[in-house]
């Protein structure tokens, strides 16, 4: 049987040559993924559809012997093309990515996670950002995993305990819009470096170079 949902692509990598394989996050069915046969040939059906954080609705038959499903059909949505035309931002997206992936399991539904990442995406599309919307990124990432950090409990200055609360509750333009002083982002920086740690038992790859960006 084929189901057909709609997802953002993690990530792809060859699997012979002229298969693909490519890992998708949609809000229905989690983490999967898929084979596109004959995506790497020059009159593929699937050309110019299958690329990192491209956004599409698509189709697959489930495979009955492993978690490796046999793509159908795609249909692009959205490229977020102004990813490759900055390799700082591609820095954010890919940490981004790194995170849903250390910290969640293969098809199990994800609609909040799903529409968190897009809307990052498509914030980092739209116009420069500041470095602390990874911050918040983290904290609303967290909140969905059940592990946002309890404020009252940190050490924190109160100053940078009330700019973490906006960083976690405010939507993604919000946040870019706030101002944080050297010491209130050296402190989250170190905060959150140590609560992930803590709580996932290693940092996502790509950390220091998403928050080493100044867009």
């Amino acid at each position: 049987m084929i189901e057909s949902t709609s997802g953002i692509i993690l990530r792809t990598r060859p699997l012979t040559e002229t298969s693909l394989i490519v890992h998708w996050l949609t809000p229905d069915l989690g983490r999967i993924a898929t084979v596109a046969k004959g995506a790497r040939r020059h009159k593929s059906p699937f050309l110019g559809k299958l690329d990192l954080f491209y956004l599409a609705d698509f189709s697959f038959r489930r495979s009955r012997s492993s978690d490796l499903h046999n793509l159908h059909e795609a249909g692009l949505l959205e490229t977020h093309g102004a990813l490759r035309e900055d390799f700082l931002k591609l820095q954010m997206a890919a940490y981004a990515t790194a995170f849903i992936e250390q910290t969640t399991e293969t098809e199990t539904p994800l609609p909040d996670i799903f529409k968190l990442l897009q809307q990052f995406l498509n914030r980092l599309c739209e116009k420069k950002q500041p470095g602390h919307i990874i911050f918040s990124l983290e904290l609303k990432l967290l909140r969905e995993l059940g592990l946002e950090p309890d404020w009252a409990q940190t050490s924190l200055a109160a100053g940078t305990k009330k700019i973490a609360s906006v960083l976690v509750e405010k939507d993604f333009p919000a946040v870019a819009n706030l101002k944080l002083t050297e010491a209130q982002n050296a402190e989250l920086r170190q905060f959150l470096h140590g609560f992930i740690i803590f709580h996932l038992g290693k940092l996502p790859r790509g950390r220091a170079a998403a928050l080493a960006v100044e867009i």
